[in-house]
């Protein structure tokens, strides 16, 4: 199937809207991506016309709703080919998912003395609650650095490891660098040292195809909104065998296998007990089908698409005066920025009035930005409902920010 950019775009009803009196030209995919009219509807015909609370009700609605959403438990597993959908455990999003495993394996895990593994180039969410659960467990938390060129040092890693360290967590790619890290050869030199590894794709899946076997990691977590689904909604993906072992993080309905007021309460299997309470029902069929329009187009489409998008964009801001780009030639879906001395906010400003969306800020990466010595960059993500034309705007827009706001 070859991709029809046009098809795509219609399929997107936002996009046809103007901003400022410009065409909007959507270019803030990383930070939440906009969705087609199959996830929209999907969601809103649960609500019309077949919402019921599941796993609680012998009654039709509520046994439809519970097939749906396990369903969507069985196209999660066949989207990651994780071995079974009992490794698949429904969550808020990638953060809650971290959390969760920070909390569940990591609050049983580790003890004083004891490392973690993290990156220079992680997102906050792949760093604080490591350090909390650090914090109240003594474990210390190991970085590994970045290279020059904004890479991972990976000849670093096995100076971090000793008989101490339990765990590697790391991003698939990065959310400000768009560097798509070797997260297979890194799971395996860590889990050749004994140790747990988890790794954040909230800005792959939508990239690329995710096979996590092949990959060999414990944990992997995304996002249902950075892969056209809803917000409040994501995948925790854990190996069965630990998953098994390791204590339930949040208690009440749904997680339990038994409860007594004199002998205690007993826990369902996983992911049962990692899911306490009304799950977001209609959220997770929505995310269902996105994970459905992403397999019709097909990764392998989409990534050749979007690879192709980058490097047009990428040679189009080449000819902006001043314009330094952070990170590496080759990267998946962002491209960060900033134009000669002016703060990120200002030229973010300036491309709205001209219809163009990014994102400008520490984009949750404070410790990359220090290393850039930077307060703030603009991003620019390319996603595949994105043309070449709005790459010409946003080259265009720059230029005229620098001939407005000077060198």
């Amino acid at each position: 199937m070859s991709f029809d950019l046009a098809r795509v775009r219609a399929d997107f009803p936002i996009l046809a809207r103007e901003v400022n009196g410009q065409p909007l030209a959507y270019l803030d995919t990383a930070a939440s991506a906009q969705r087609p009219n199959a996830v929209i509807d999907a969601e809103s015909d649960f609500y019309r016309q077949g919402y019921a609370a599941v796993h609680r009700g012998i009654h039709t609605l509520s046994a439809q709703a519970t097939t749906d959403m396990e369903n969507v438990r069985n196209e999660a597993a066949r989207f990651l080919n994780a071995a079974s959908a009992e490794e698949i455990i429904f969550v808020k999003g990638t953060t809650e998912g971290i959390n969760l495993v920070a909390n569940s394996w990591g609050g049983s895990q580790l003890r004083a003395g004891d490392n973690i593994i993290i990156t220079q180039m992680e997102h906050h969410a792949n760093i604080v609650p490591w350090q909390m659960v650090a914090q109240r467990t003594g474990a210390e938390i190991r970085v590994l650095p970045l290279t020059a060129t904004g890479e991972l040092d990976v000849a670093q890693l096995p100076s971090l490891i000793d008989s101490r360290s339990r765990l590697l967590a790391v991003a698939h790619v990065s959310n400000v660098l768009g560097v798509i890290n070797p997260v297979k050869a890194l799971v395996a030199q860590a889990k050749a040292a004994g140790l747990v590894t988890l790794v954040d794709g909230a800005q792959a899946v939508m990239h690329d195809t995710v096979d996590v076997q092949d990959i060999g990691c414990d944990f992997y977590v995304f996002s249902g909104h950075k892969i056209y689904g809803p917000t409040g909604v994501g995948i925790l993906y854990g190996r069965k065998a630990l998953l098994d072992e390791m204590p339930p993080w949040e208690g009440g309905g749904s997680m339990i296998a038994t409860v007594s007021l004199t002998e205690g309460t007993t826990f369902a299997a996983a992911p049962g007990r990692f899911e306490a309470g009304t799950p977001n029902t209609g959220g997770i069929i929505a995310l269902g089908a996105a994970l459905s329009y992403i397999g019709t187009l097909g990764l392998d489409n989409i990534r050749e698409r979007e690879q192709t998008l980058m490097r047009y964009a990428l040679d189009k801001l080449a000819s902006v005066p001043d314009l330094i780009i952070y990170g590496p030639q080759q990267r998946a879906g962002v491209i960060a920025f900033n134009l000669g001395k002016h703060h990120a906010y200002d030229v973010g400003s300036f491309l709205d009035q001209y219809g163009i969306a990014i994102r400008t800020g520490h984009h949750c990466a404070m410790p990359l930005m220090q290393f850039y010595q930077v307060p703030a960059m603009c991003r620019a993500s390319f996603a595949m409902y994105n043309s070449e034309e709005e790459a010409d705007r946003l080259a265009a827009g720059l230029t005229r920010i620098h001939r407005l706001l000077g060198g």
